[in-house]
């Protein structure tokens, strides 16, 4: 009986070390991130900066004061070249018609680069 509880013990013991040192790394890949993410927001552009992101092969555009390099994005664009209609400008109004599945929405997250100067 004696053994059979040390053993417990040991197990439990054992098992905390190994399953505590991972929620914490888990952790602290979540915070590394979210720290990523919140420095990517730090950055700010100016207009004319986006505007010289106008090209196929170098496209930025603008969603509510949102910077997005959506230059890998383009070929797989399902709509064309209509990504190219306002490259390096503001995609406000045509991101936000009606030809938009909802999921752009949380897929446009992926481009995030940073903030429009107001």
């Amino acid at each position: 009986m004696m053994i059979a509880v040390v053993a417990l013990v040991l197990g439990l013991v054992l098992g905390a070390f190994i399953l505590i040192p991972r929620n914490l790394k888990s952790d602290r890949t979540k915070n590394d991130q979210s720290n990523a993410k919140d420095k990517k927001a730090s950055k700010i552009y100016s207009k004319a900066e986006v505007s010289l992101h106008n090209k196929r092969t170098d496209c930025w555009i603008i969603i509510k004061d949102k910077v997005y390099d959506v230059t890998s994005y383009v070929e797989e664009h399902p709509g064309g070249d209509a990504i190219l209609a306002h490259a390096g400008d503001d995609s406000t109004e045509g991101f936000y018609g009606p030809q938009h599945a909802t999921r752009v929405f949380d897929m446009i997250e992926d481009f995030y680069i940073g903030n429009l100067e107001q």
